[in-house]
């Protein structure tokens, strides 16, 4: 179970450093105060790199504990919410707004682009009547990236809290939150971020807690309530016990890419991600999308007559290689690529493209060059400094 390669569009490899973090020994996070000035320092660095001055937290659970907690803490019965859905986890988001009250309107868009900011603002003009809007950063079963610089600054014109779910976007998209007005940014510590599964990151505006804070019915539950977190650090008291060894590993992975430097990893996922869409299509296969790539995943149509399941089970039985196909309708038709966080370096990524080509020649594809090759050819194309 451990000794396979996984190139899933997360969970990420894990750095060793990062491993060997989780297994120092640990003290009482509940009572020794040095662990609450360690975890608000990890907080703190979470912050810098996602360009917030606002609260972060960092909860026990899956990236989608965020999700349902920021529908949990500012839904009440009868709230109108906005779901910009233009991919599975996008739409996803209506199941949190209506399990608690929420009545959902719909912002839908075809899942093979990105959503188009004028076109959101000509809904926005005729229904803006919204208590918060969720949207995906990146919605990794199509790969689609929205455009948050422009759909959140334009939300914010119309007096709507923005919540959004970076879980497979942070880290490896630039994500600057105040600048942005992002209200609620949510991430997960295994995908670009590349720690192991099991957090959730959260950045909270002033605005959205004082939302939180005056509502009129009392949030229901107490794990997904953001409220309880709000004067943890004044009080030096957690909601519950935190998972401290997921957390310093967490904050070591966070150092790895402090270290390396934002710009650098965002310019790295930028040289893959365009390396791998220029390299498929010169080969002879077709991306999913047709606009709004992810710097994150890429999704891949493979032929009818080999099917995205055969693929990637061949994959596994050949080369020892976990690769993802994808969710719903799209789950023998497409693979997805993650490259992302640690898989997102050329060493790891070329055998896996080594793979993918000789398992879809075995299958009977004919591939116009060698995808590897291909790979190479466009590796150095993008030149870009991000500061």
């Amino acid at each position: 179970m451990n000794n396979k390669l996984v190139y899933t569009p997360g969970p990420t490899e894990v750095r060793e450093n990062v491993r060997l973090a989780r297994s120092i020994a640990t003290t009482n996070p509940d009572l020794d105060i040095d662990f609450f000035e360690f975890y608000k320092n990890t907080c703190d660095k979470i912050g810098k790199i996602i360009n917030t001055k606002n609260d972060v937290y960092i909860l026990s659970g899956e990236g989608i504990l965020g999700l349902e907690a920021a529908c949990a803490s500012l839904t009440e019965e009868g709230d109108r919410v906005l779901v910009i859905d233009n991919g599975i986890f996008g739409k996803g988001f209506d199941e949190f707004v209506k399990m608690y009250g929420g009545e959902v309107a719909y912002f839908s868009r075809e899942y093979t682009k990105d959503i188009k900011t004028k076109e959101l603002e000509e809904f926005l003009k005729k229904d803006s009547n919204f208590k918060y809007a969720t949207l995906v950063h990146c919605d990794t079963p199509t790969g689609v990236l929205n455009n948050l610089s422009e759909i959140c600054r334009l939300l914010k014109k119309y007096g709507i809290l923005t919540v959004v779910d970076s879980v497979a976007g942070m880290i490896g998209e630039e994500l600057n939150v105040d600048d942005w007005k992002v209200d609620i940014a949510l991430g997960g510590s295994q995908k670009a971020i590349s720690a192991p599964a099991g957090l959730t990151i959260v950045s909270i505006s002033d605005e959205a807690k004082c939302v939180i804070r005056n509502r009129k019915t009392p949030i229901i539950g107490f794990y997904c309530n953001l409220g309880i977190w709000e004067n943890y650090y004044r009080n030096k008291w957690f909601p519950y016990t935190m998972p401290i060894s997921d957390i310093m590993g967490l904050d070591k992975a966070i150092d790895n890419i402090l270290e390396e430097g934002i710009g650098n990893v965002l310019i790295r996922h930028k040289k893959i991600a365009n390396a791998v869409r220029k390299s498929i299509k010169e080969y002879g296969l077709n991306l999913y999308l047709e606009e709004g790539y992810s710097n994150t995943v890429t999704v891949v149509e493979i032929p009818s007559n080999i099917g995205a399941k055969k693929l990637t089970d061949n994959l596994l039985k050949k080369y020892n290689l976990i690769l993802a196909t994808s969710l719903g309708n799209y789950s023998d038709k497409v693979i997805r690529i993650g490259h992302m966080g640690e898989n997102a370096r050329v060493e790891k990524l070329i055998p896996v493209l080594n793979f993918i080509d000789e398992s879809l020649r075995y299958l009977g594809f004919e591939g116009n060059g060698r995808l590897v090759e291909l790979f190479n050819k466009y590796y150095d194309e993008v030149k870009l400094v991000i500061k």
